[in-house]
């Protein structure tokens, strides 16, 4: 029965660097990954040139039942950090906006970045290893369908549950339950909408237009694009305020974030332009003509009295869309919620009540925004284990 220092099940983004760090210091390591090749997501990542930081990082841009759980690790290992590395391995890359760093190339040169600091830390790394049991005794014993391994030290960098055609499952969550560890109930997270058929029906020529805007909601905002689909709504602005909305609860879209509506609708209000061509300078004209249809009847803005004009303003900056819900862990870019960060050192990952055991990356109770920040994430929290196991 082979014996490591550590194990480290999953080789994603936090697993493989927490085995490269370990193995620096002189750790016999060993990753197990249960699919036929290690990085799935982060392959796919930023549209296959992976999104592998973000130099604006703070403990602001994550989520989590002790939003200062973070701090510590992120910290430790900066966004400079990793960027030093993808540098020294030659990896040309360039911030696309607020502060998202992208390779230029592929996100295939991450992944082999991290395969070749693997080999030079001299980690092993096993490859269609399904992990069937652990369990602790003087050591850890992973059971798997390629043998048993013992490690005085284990990593859980198994990821959460978002695309499961990646991979994805609940083992991390299933081991952290059987050690008696406290779990965040994990949901989905940068996760589309979906709206009522009535509402669907009404939007249904509308695929695929995309709107600069505002939106709110649990007293969050941000600025980006929305983009409609056929299941609902998506993109940037959509995906980022998903994390925080809890169901039932109504999503505020500032449609003309710099514009004050009022003023426009009366300043042309001897025009005689119908509302929807007004709208239709400012936002797509599929969008205004079908916007007037939901909020407000297009007729000459001649003919609406002052107070109609306010109500129509108003919806502008505050149309209100209750999702009927989300399109779940299929779609989810990350799965907010896992293991509760009560149960874990800030300072190392390491569970307080099971020493030698170590959470880190997306099964940890730490969520970040959109753009390159749950990535840091991984980084930051697979550099604090990856000093101690």
């Amino acid at each position: 029965m082979a014996e490591w220092d550590c194990i480290v099940i999953g080789a994603g983004a936090a697993g493989l660097l927490c085995a490269i760090e370990a193995g620096r210091r002189g750790r016999r390591v060993l990753v197990l990954e249960h699919t036929e090749r290690v990085g799935k997501k982060i392959e796919i990542s930023g549209g296959g040139r992976c999104n592998f930081t973000n130099i604006y990082a703070a403990a602001d841009n994550y989520i989590s039942a002790n939003p200062h759980f973070a701090k510590s690790a992120l910290a430790r290992y900066t966004p400079q950090d990793f960027i030093a590395l993808v540098e020294k391995h030659g990896i040309k890359y360039h911030e696309k906006k607020l502060g998202q760093l992208f390779c230029e190339g592929s996100s295939r040169q991450i992944i082999e970045m991290l395969l070749k600091e693997c080999s030079r830390a001299r980690v092993e790394i096993l490859c269609n290893c399904r992990v069937v049991s652990v369990s602790k005794g003087e050591a850890f014993r992973v059971e798997t369908n390629q043998g048993s391994f013992v490690s005085r030290s284990l990593v859980i960098a198994t990821g959460g549950l978002s695309i499961p055609k990646l991979g994805a499952t609940d083992l991390g969550y299933r081991i952290a339950r059987q050690f008696g560890l406290k779990i965040e109930e994990p949901r989905p997270g940068l996760v589309p909408f979906t709206l009522t058929q009535q509402m669907l029906r009404r939007l249904a020529a509308l695929s695929g237009v995309s709107i600069g805007a505002i939106v709110r909601c649990c007293d969050k905002e941000f600025r980006e694009k929305i983009l409609i689909t056929h299941r609902g709504l998506s993109g940037p602005a959509i995906l980022q305020i998903s994390s925080y909305w809890e169901a039932g609860e109504s999503v505020s879209i500032n449609l003309l974030p710099d514009e004050d509506s009022f003023h426009l609708l009366r300043s042309n209000q001897n025009s005689g332009i119908e509302l929807a061509n007004l709208l239709a300078q400012r936002l797509p004209r599929r969008f205004a003509q079908a916007w007037c249809e939901l909020y407000a009847e297009s007729r000459p803005l001649k003919t609406y009295t002052v107070d109609e004009l306010k109500e129509i303003a108003a919806r502008l900056h505050d149309m209100r869309i209750t999702p009927s819900g989300t399109e779940g862990f299929r779609k989810a870019e990350v799965t907010a919620g896992g293991v509760s960060t009560d149960e874990l050192s800030s300072q190392t990952m390491e569970a307080r009540r099971v020493p030698g055991l170590y959470f880190i990356g997306e099964v940890v109770d730490v969520t970040g925004q959109l753009g390159g920040y749950n990535f840091q994430w991984a980084w930051a929290s697979a550099y604090a284990a990856g000093q101690y196991v």
